[in-house]
């Protein structure tokens, strides 16, 4: 029974539950800074990079008005080499224009990540492409930079060094949402509930965890939280419970990887498909070709293709 407002009986349970963004303990980054899990973050960040250019159009101080201009992302997986890359574009290519005063040397886009390479599961040559990429892009790549703290105007690094800077977006972790851990049920790394090979929870016949929120290992590594993995893991789990409707054995889960895919701005991406690596502008196109496949009807995908295309020429 599932209690809510009122309780609720059922025969199978299936908990997607998800994930949430993990600060590894640091209060003052989400206190300060900026987390990207979902669209209304995605406006925040929008909203407060406008008005950083605001503030420092009117700021007199050059130290402040290049501590405005100063934005750290940290995490060198996908998502923070996509949100540098995109960030130092909207910057350099659309609002340079419209804040013509400012001196566009003032800007800085930093990407610190902790360990000595960016996007790890990927081969040492995209990883390097990568990194490459964003140096063009003037975004300046940090490794073995572990953020300590950050109060709003300043970047504290484990090593010491401190980088004025107005803005920090997190991309540095995820977990299972905490409501996890309010379920009575064993947890594992990152607040997972671990599943057996069919999804379910030892002990609790009928109940399915999959997605962000299962903890399930394959060749010794946890499987990652990402959209591939919850997807298959929803269809996995939707044939094992017509199975046992039917009176059939439940098949266990197997993972098929898909590939990986990061863009890094306008024409650059890195891509590893089926053991096939790909940069520069054709990882771009793979990227943009998976993305529309993948939304539903053809009207949604002709509609995404028509404005992308827009965009890219206007």
């Amino acid at each position: 029974m599932i209690t809510t407002d009122g309780p609720i009986e059922y025969d199978f349970l299936i908990l997607a539950v998800g994930g949430e963004t993990n600060y590894f303990g640091l209060a003052g980054v989400p206190e300060h800074g900026f987390g990207l899990k979902d669209i209304p973050e995605a406006i925040r960040i929008r909203n407060h990079v406008l008005r950083a250019f605001e503030r420092a159009t009117l700021e007199p101080d050059p130290e402040r008005r290049r501590a405005e201009l100063t934005f750290v992302v940290v995490g060198g997986g996908p998502t923070g080499v996509e949100m540098a890359g995109a960030l130092s574009e909207l910057i350099r290519l659309v609002l340079v224009k419209d804040y013509p005063r400012l001196n566009i040397k003032d800007v800085r886009v930093l990407l610190v990540e902790a360990t000595d390479r960016l996007l790890g599961p990927m081969p040492a040559r995209l990883r390097d492409a990568a990194a490459e990429t964003l140096w063009r892009k003037h975004v300046d790549v940090r490794f073995g930079a572990t953020v300590a703290d950050y109060d709003g105007s300043r970047v504290v690094l484990k090593s010491g060094e401190i980088i004025p800077a107005g803005t920090l977006i997190w991309a540095a972790g995820v977990q299972a949402v905490r409501l996890t851990s309010r379920l009575g049920l064993p947890t594992a790394r990152q607040g997972r509930i671990p599943v057996s090979e069919t999804l379910e929870v030892s002990g609790h016949d009928g109940v399915y965890v999959i997605g962000d929120a299962a903890y399930l290992e394959a060749g010794g590594e946890p499987l990652p939280m990402m959209a591939p993995v919850a997807i298959q893991m929803a269809e996995t789990a939707a044939q094992n419970i017509r199975r046992r409707l039917a009176g059939e054995t439940p098949s266990p889960f197997r993972y098929r990887d898909p590939g990986s895919l990061a863009t890094i701005g306008r024409n650059a991406a890195v891509a590893y498909i089926r053991g096939i690596g790909f940069t520069g502008f054709p990882a771009w196109v793979v990227w943009l070709v998976v993305h529309i496949i993948q939304l539903i009807g053809f009207r949604n995908k002709l509609f995404v293709l028509l404005n992308w295309a827009w965009d890219y020429f206007f």
